[in-house]
């Protein structure tokens, strides 16, 4: 599989990464063995790039996955919401020590919005800057739904990597178009930063054209490498080959149209209103009986607002 150098990091990744969002709790809940067989399968077969976040308690699966392998065969990238640096400093010892390694390669401020938010976590983006120095992290940067996180990033000297949300459609862009994302990503390449995409199938919504989702992205000349949440054989194997410009079996691709996905209320929910107010998207609200409403459209099926609910009354089916 063909890769790239994420920008003046040094770091080489495949086009193709392993979103490990998909497997863990917050969406499809793999038992840790089949989790883990498949990050090791899609490795095997040329991916070396896997995209994590403390949020999503997946550092297991990874961990078991690489299980044999030298350090510097896979390239980690994880996410926290620390703002401080002992918040951060929390954050990089928890998945150095879950992990099993010595250093993690790429550690991102996890949604970052806009300066303000990118100014309000500095402490521990400026941890992590450190941390680095002292060999426990190779580059440092931010995730982003954001255009004004993307071109806050892009300003910063601090940040090396940045990992936008874009697709066709521009779904889950919280504040424009796919046209005015890629043109702040084109900005912040030419100021030297690496970056990789998130999103290409919009959480799920674009899986009926799932090739012409892929060849968007697979055409953005900026992004070193796309990760893309895998949840079974068929959908790594299907993956792989698309990145690699292998025919795709017949069935699989009319299975993997037909894939759909939506988040489910359980009838426990509460009412708290904890999911409401962390959903970037704005896809859920407060029904006139207290039970959460869901905007199915608006939904990117990401899960996060799960990991918030205290009734555990949320779930990506």
């Amino acid at each position: 599989m063909e890769r790239r150098v994420l920008g003046r990091t040094g770091i080489e990744v495949s086009r193709l990464c392993f979103g490990a969002l998909t497997i863990g709790p917050l969406q499809r809940n793999l038992p840790l063995k089949e989790g883990a067989r498949l990050i090791r399968l899609a490795i095997e077969n040329g991916v070396n790039f896997i995209d994590t976040a403390e949020l999503y308690q997946t550092y297991p699966y990874i961990r078991r996955a690489l299980k044999g392998l030298p350090p510097d065969q896979v390239v980690i990238a994880t996410k926290s919401y620390a703002a401080t640096a002992q918040a951060m400093e929390k954050s990089l010892k928890e998945a150095l020590t879950s992990l099993g390694r010595d250093y993690i390669d790429i550690f991102l401020l996890h949604e970052q919005e806009s300066y303000f938010t990118l100014k309000g976590h500095e402490e521990a983006l400026f941890y992590l800057q450190k941390a680095k120095e002292k060999g426990y992290v190779r580059a440092v940067g931010i995730s982003t739904h954001f255009i004004a996180g993307v071109r806050a990033g892009m300003m910063h000297p601090a940040v090396e990597v940045i990992h936008p949300l874009i697709n066709y459609r521009g779904i889950g862009i919280a504040d424009g178009t796919a046209e005015e994302m890629l043109a702040a990503i084109s900005e912040a390449y030419l100021m030297g930063k690496g970056l990789y995409g998130m999103k290409p199938l919009g959480g799920g919504h674009l899986g009926s054209d799932f090739k012409k989702a892929f060849d968007f992205v697979l055409g953005i000349k900026e992004l070193s490498a796309i990760a893309v949440g895998m949840k079974s054989e068929i959908e790594v194997i299907a993956n792989i080959n698309y990145f690699q410009k292998s025919e795709i079996d017949g069935k699989i691709e009319e299975s993997l149209k037909k894939t759909a996905r939506k988040l489910h209320i359980e009838s426990w929910c509460q009412g708290c209103g904890r999911c409401v107010k962390v959903c970037s998207q704005k896809a859920l609200t407060l029904g006139p009986k207290g039970k959460v409403r869901v905007n199915q459209e608006k939904c990117l099926f990401c899960g996060y607002c799960g990991a918030h609910c205290p009734h555990f009354a949320i779930k990506v089916i």
